[in-house]
């Protein structure tokens, strides 16, 4: 087997400023800090530089019986190229009953640059749709959230049943947990899924579940005799290169299509094929990091079986040919050869 080789990287630091308020949960802090503080270039050095900041500087009240100290204003914002919104306990929900932001989280906002990306996590998503920055755009927050939020921001998109949404400037996250997905979401946007899965490992966190993985939101409860799909899950990602059909995904579980079918997507948030197709589209994405395979070889051994199928489903996942991400995440050194073209 080849060794795993991180990304060849250079270039300035990424600066992520986290922008706290009275009430923040000291876990949606933290999480920011200790995921993106864990990605490590091939050479060892931190790929971002984590800044905590709030509207004036000093102590900020949190959801728990401490206080965190925030050294920075929001002058910090203005040099973020990625801003974090945590929750707050004391404000989120009430924006929309007093006639909008606080001029002072307002004015803070509005020092973000205009290239900067910007992301919340559980009811930050309140902050963004006040402040307009989701209008228009498909977002989530808290399940418990959800209905106030359709509510009261018309202009969005809401999507109650995901882990995260990212539309590309913007993102946002279900509650608190979903933040970690969300943190290794973008940092495998910004330097490869081999990265991300490295600090997943640092963390001892899953390395990638879907933002389209449905949230834990209260069901009836199942019988107990009603089994699960995780193990036609386990065995689909052992057979990625295989053929495989949802009959035989459904067999593996002694349940009917049907039955699979509406299980599987009770316990994901997507059908069994769309879920087939991302984990291909992800294993696709690890050996064009990681190995000097050919793009041919790739697609055989991710199961999309030809280059051509590979290049339709990678463009129409991530928007780009498997030779422009192999290029991004490994330089143009790595497309020597007849397959550079594909």
């Amino acid at each position: 087997m080849e060794p795993a080789r991180a990304a060849q990287l250079s270039g300035p630091v990424h600066r992520v400023a986290v922008l706290v308020r009275h009430g923040v949960l000291p876990m949606e802090l933290g999480l920011v800090h200790q995921l993106f503080g864990e990605a490590r270039s091939l050479g060892g050095e931190r790929l971002y530089a984590v800044t905590t900041c709030a509207l004036t500087p000093g102590l900020v009240r949190t959801d728990a019986d401490f206080p965190v100290y925030a050294a920075h204003g929001p002058e910090a914002l203005a040099a973020a190229d990625t801003v974090l919104v945590p929750a707050s306990h004391e404000e989120d929900e009430y924006f929309g009953e007093n006639g909008g932001l606080p001029a002072d989280l307002a004015a803070a906002l509005g020092r973000v640059g205009d290239a900067a990306r910007i992301a919340s996590i559980c009811t930050g998503a309140f902050v963004l749709a006040e402040f307009g920055l989701l209008n228009g755009l498909r977002a989530t927050t808290h399940w418990l959230s959800t209905d106030l939020f359709a509510r009261r921001y018309p202009a969005v998109e809401v999507d109650p049943g995901v882990l995260y949404v990212d539309e590309g400037r913007v993102l946002t996250s279900a509650g608190e947990a979903a933040g970690i997905d969300l943190c290794l979401h973008m940092i495998r946007r910004d330097f490869g899924a081999a990265i991300a899965a490295d600090v997943a490992r640092r963390t001892v966190v899953p390395p990638h579940r879907e933002g389209g993985q449905a949230q834990y939101i209260p069901r009836p409860v199942a019988e107990p005799e009603v089994s699960s799909t995780a193990g036609a899950r386990a065995w689909a990602l052992d057979q990625l290169a295989q053929p495989l059909t949802l009959r035989e995904l459904a067999a593996r579980e002694s349940m009917s299509v049907r039955t699979f079918s509406r299980r599987f997507r009770e316990e994901v948030g997507l059908t069994p094929m769309q879920w087939l197709t991302r984990q291909r589209i992800e294993r696709a994405r690890q050996l064009l990091e990681e190995t000097d395979r050919t793009v041919e070889r790739v697609a055989e051994e991710a199961g999309f079986g030809t280059a051509v199928s590979l290049r339709q489903h990678f463009h129409a996942s991530l928007g780009v040919t498997p030779r422009a991400y192999r290029a991004t995440f490994r330089g143009p050194s790595a497309h020597r050869g007849p397959s550079a073209a594909t």
